[in-house]
C-alpha cells in the first residue's frame, strides 16, 4: 500500500474509526486503563459484534462458516 492513502487499507481504517468512537468517548486515568478497555473491545468486536456486511454474523462466526465452505 502507498503511503498516507487511506484507500489502500480501508478495513483498517473502518474498524479504527469505530473503535475511536465507542472507545475513545471515555476519559482514562492511566494508559493501563486504555489499553484493557482496547483489549476488552477487540474481543467483542471479533466474536459478538455483528456486521451487517457480513450477514448479521459477528467476524468470528463469519471467518469459521467461510473456512467450513471453502475447504
Amino acid at each position: 500500500s502507498r503511503k498516507g492513502t487511506c484507500l489502500d487499507n480501508a478495513q483498517m481504517e473502518s474498524f479504527f474509526h469505530i473503535m475511536k468512537i465507542e472507545i475513545m468517548s471515555n476519559n482514562y486515568e492511566t494508559k493501563s486503563s486504555l489499553i484493557k478497555a482496547m483489549k476488552k473491545w477487540i474481543k467483542y468486536y471479533n466474536n459478538y459484534r455483528v456486521k451487517t456486511k457480513l450477514g448479521g454474523k459477528a467476524p468470528k462466526e463469519y471467518r469459521k462458516l467461510y473456512l467450513l465452505e471453502n475447504k
